[in-house]
């Protein structure tokens, strides 16, 4: 085929010699066999003498990939042509020399190899990976791959689109051969946001229909500090139980910080302002976060701990953050019950009335819950009780019976508070009561009634018997006084002569007493104590007077003229022994021993029997 023109036409005699100059075009990858031009008609040759001028290609570029027909005169195509393979520029054009002889002639022959759309554009890698800092700003553009396509002109790469995406744009800037694409940010970038984004650029020839090469884009977002740590919980609430060992784990922290690298790594530790007594009783492990027990975890004296805490990363400069952690410490029943007595008085009177009220008993556990609630007991076999009041663990100490203070006078109360808690814990405390005496009781005598005997012809004004009356009692309801209770009638006309010491019962007889007179009497002895009101006993005394011999006998028969027992009886001669002579008949007034008589004789034998009685004795 030709070009259109014949671009010129020299014909220059040097002797037989002839020139010649023919230009064509044909685009490439043709077939085999198709026809370049006729170059002998364009030549103006004649095609019947071409076999005997010989008529043929000697040389040039590429000459091979033609022939000539000598029949015809035509080029065609000998071989299939590639322009990309001959040709490194956009112009591509075989310059071939066709010889004639008989006469010499040389032409040359130049055929233009036009391109047609046979490649695709290509980038020297499939994929390309670009890592951009998250902090730098919109507008920076990032120089990437170039494609290449060895077709021309048209053919060549005309345009780059970037896939769909609100971050990235596509800019092109033209070279002398190229279009060279830059990356271009449009949006600032966030790696915590999204950490890689995947683009794929392709770029496309100007024909018809185009054709087109990819490029995928792998664009990591480096990483800077600009995000704090955040715990996973703004307050973590944990439960411990109190008296929890050393080294128990309290909680583990969670913070996370959505940077890279030392960005971040966390370090925790207690706020600056965190308070002593949590410092003592908790460590916390700065690369873990486990907070663990320290020192001594007491409900009683803490039941919650709040710990102030902070998480920073290890970035320059690093960010920090804040968190808390509540710990409420769990009771156990590690904890006596407290007992606290508040006695209206220790010393109570033996006659407070049964539900009396005598001390206030306050039971308290540092303990909670059921482990504060206490049960009060009282021990047994004493006139007291335990009653509870409206207040819990409140209990009034209670008269339960009659009190005697004479029966028993001091109690030893043992009170135990147990509480519930498991195992239940017990308190024992004791209370001492003094039973304070009250005129309850009469003075009494050891024995009534009594019988005094009493001599006669005693001393006036001596003591001749002391009584004495006990009063069970105290101090001056026991301090006793005495007196004398006068009686009537003529057996009692004698008390008026005694006299009686009113502090220790002392009776006096005040005359003598004469058996032959009065040989009894009886009187009563009142003992008084000082209580108020006063009490008073009494005990009868009969008293007996004793006989002494203070009389003499005296001879009723018979008599003599001075009045003695003497006298003269005649006695039979040889009368039998136990023959009766004579009765004597004396008196004495005392009595018993006193008044028994004996009878003394003198006498001589002589014609006749003579008695005399000399004297007559009593007792």
């Amino acid at each position: 085929m030709r070009y259109g023109w014949l671009s010129g036409f020299l014909l220059l005699c040097f002797g037989k010699l002839a020139l010649a100059q023919l230009r064509y075009s044909i685009a490439e990858e043709g077939r085999v066999g198709s026809v370049v031009g006729n170059v002998a008609k364009d030549l103006g040759l004649d095609i019947s003498t071409l076999v005997d001028r010989r008529y043929r290609i000697v040389s040039g570029t590429n000459h091979a990939l033609f022939n000539l027909n000598l029949n015809n005169g035509v080029l065609y195509v000998e071989k299939k042509i590639d322009r990309e393979e001959l040709c490194e520029t956009t112009a591509c054009v075989i310059n071939l020399k066709v010889l004639v002889e008989n006469p010499l002639e040389i032409h040359y022959v130049a055929v233009e190899i036009t391109d047609v759309n046979d490649h695709y554009p290509t980038f020297p890698d499939t994929e390309q990976h670009l890592e951009i800092s998250e902090h730098i700003p919109p507008g920076t553009r990032f120089q990437i791959h170039a494609a290449r396509d060895p077709d021309a002109g048209i053919h060549a790469v005309r345009v780059y689109r970037l896939s769909a995406n609100d971050i990235f744009d596509i800019d092109v800037t033209d070279s002398e051969e190229d279009k060279i694409p830059f990356l271009v940010l449009k949006k600032p970038l966030d790696r915590e946001d999204k950490a890689e984004h995947a683009l794929v650029l392709t770029a496309l020839d100007g024909g018809n229909p185009f054709k087109s090469g990819k490029l995928n884009l792998t664009i990591t977002v480096l990483d800077t500090n600009d995000n704090r740590p955040i715990f996973s919980q703004d307050t973590y609430t944990v439960s411990l139980v109190e008296n929890a060992p050393v080294g128990t784990l309290v909680v583990t922290l969670n913070a996370t910080d959505v940077d890279l690298g030392l960005n971040s790594e966390i370090e925790y530790s207690f706020g600056k302002t965190q308070k002593k007594k949590v410092l003592d009783t908790f460590s916390l492990d700065s690369i873990t976060g486990e907070i663990r027990v320290k020192g001594t975890v007491d409900f009683e004296d803490t039941e919650t701990y709040r710990l102030g805490l902070q998480a920073s990363d290890r970035g320059q400069p690093p960010w920090t953050a804040e968190g808390r952690v509540i710990i409420k410490i769990k009771d156990v029943n590690d904890n006596k019950p407290d007992i606290e007595i508040t006695s209206l008085s220790n010393v109570v009177p033996e006659d407070l009335k049964p539900g009396s009220v005598i001390a206030l008993i306050s039971v308290t556990d540092r303990d909670t819950g059921v482990n504060g609630k206490v049960n009060c007991q009282i021990s047994q076999q004493v006139p007291f009780d335990l009653t509870p009041s409206i207040q819990e663990n409140i209990y009034s100490l209670v008269v339960k019976g009659q009190l005697d203070r004479e029966l028993k006078s001091d109690y030893d109360i043992t009170i135990t508070a147990t509480d519930c808690g498991q195992p239940p814990l017990s308190t024992v405390t004791s209370l001492s009561i003094r039973i304070s005496d009250v005129n309850d009781n009469a003075p009494t005598f050891s024995r009534s009634p009594i019988e005094l005997y009493l001599v006669e012809n005693n001393i006036p004004g001596a003591s001749i018997f002391s009584v004495s009356a006990f009063d069970i009692d105290l101090n001056e309801n026991a301090a006793i006084s005495y007196r004398i209770l006068r009686g009537d009638g003529p057996k009692n006309e004698m008390s008026s002569f005694l006299n009686i010491n009113n502090d220790d019962g002392q009776i006096l007889a005040v005359k003598s007493f004469d058996f032959e007179s009065l040989k009894s009497f009886q009187f009563k002895v009142v003992a008084m104590d000082s209580g108020t009101p006063p009490r008073s006993g009494n005990v009868t005394v009969n008293a007996f007077i004793l006989d002494q011999n203070d009389n003499a006998p005296v001879i009723l028969y018979p008599l003599s003229s001075n009045g003695t027992a003497e006298g003269m009886e005649e006695v039979p001669r040889n009368v039998p022994a136990g023959h009766l002579v004579t009765k004597v008949r004396a008196y004495d007034a005392d009595l018993g021993y006193n008044g028994w008589l004996l009878v003394l004789t003198t006498g001589s034998y002589v014609t006749t029997v003579s008695l005399v009685w000399t004297a007559i004795l009593d007792g």
